[in-house]
């Protein structure tokens, strides 16, 4: 028995005897017992009434592979080659780079539960908690290499800025790969984008795109970021964790597939409709420069313009750092 057929069992909120457990996964009381003093790590929380059991408070969705697929298109079934869901990894996006050097990873999606190492931009880890996060991973091969990934991870930005609006969630796009949300307490950090490429500069390139939201994280959790953050089940009800992610393939691979036909200027204008600082006080890092500016919008690359003592500069995303100035 694992941890994760624990969680399933469990996730409908309801109490459990041990002995019931037991039975059902096969193993002993104290066995159930062991493994149910595992979860305070995951991020979940157990009560232990005498004569009831055992029973998680706020449980989570677990992701099932059935009612993901059932939820899409038949274009985007067409598109979709194989979708892994994942207990736990070390990243959803290792995972897909590994298929990529086996030969496959193209239109595959991986999803996974909780994952060890899940990374950022600029190196930066990813906190998960088991089911409280969506870890999406998809890859694509794309024929007309790197230079036609301009501004990739600017529309994905988009897609899920506009999924997130359909579920009632106002969302705004931190340049290049954050998505924000405005609340009483600030301005926070919901989810990030992480696209990483292998292949060549003028022919055939494999492309992972990594999208992490939170779904609901524990007090504990929350304390243990670095930056403030939000879950969406503080921002919204009814949301399902399942038919959000069934829209996030229908969605990318919609995108995906028309992608190095247009580039980014098809999603420019949407891009900085959402973008947070769009004529505000920024402030540039570049290495060990900075330039305080206004940021005005993104161009047709991803390249963000600044304007700087009345005149504008682009900036690409792998070379600077940009914050808000009061």
């Amino acid at each position: 028995m694992s941890v994760s057929d624990l969680i399933r069992l469990m996730s409908d909120g309801a109490f459990h005897s041990g002995e019931a457990l037991g039975r059902e996964v096969g193993v002993s009381r104290t066995a159930v017992w062991k493994q149910l003093r595992k979860l305070e790590g995951l991020g979940l929380s157990v009560e232990t009434t005498r004569g009831c059991g055992y029973r998680l408070l706020d449980p989570p969705e677990p992701f099932r592979g059935a009612d993901i697929v059932a939820g899409l298109s038949r274009c985007a079934r067409q598109h979709l080659k194989h979708l892994f869901v994942e207990d736990a990894v070390n990243s959803t996006n290792t995972y897909l780079l590994e298929r990529f050097a086996q030969g496959a990873g193209h239109g595959e999606v991986c999803l996974a539960e909780w994952q060890s190492a899940g990374r950022g931009r600029r190196g930066r880890s990813f906190y998960s908690e088991w089911g409280g996060n969506i870890h999406f991973s998809v890859g694509w091969q794309f024929e007309s290499g790197v230079g036609a990934l301009e501004g990739l991870s600017l529309a994905v930005g988009v897609v899920m800025a506009d999924l997130l609006s359909a579920h009632g969630v106002d969302v705004q796009l931190k340049w290049p790969n954050d998505l924000l949300v405005s609340t009483p307490s600030g301005t926070l950090k919901l989810g990030g984008i992480l696209v990483e490429v292998r292949g060549d500069a003028v022919g055939p390139c494999q492309v992972v795109i990594g999208v992490g939201v939170n779904i609901r994280l524990s007090d504990k959790g929350k304390a243990g970021i670095e930056q403030p953050v939000a879950a969406l089940a503080d921002l919204t009800t009814g949301l399902s964790r399942n038919g959000l992610v069934s829209a996030m393939i229908e969605e990318h691979m919609q995108m995906l597939a028309c992608f190095e036909k247009t580039g980014f200027s098809a999603w420019r204008d949407r891009w900085n409709g959402y973008h947070v600082h769009r004529n505000k006080a920024v402030r540039i890092h570049q290495g060990s420069t900075v330039h305080d500016g206004v940021a005005q919008g993104v161009d047709d690359t991803g390249n963000l313009v600044v304007s700087i003592d009345g005149k504008c500069r682009r900036f690409t995303g792998g070379e600077v750092s940009l914050r808000g100035r009061s």
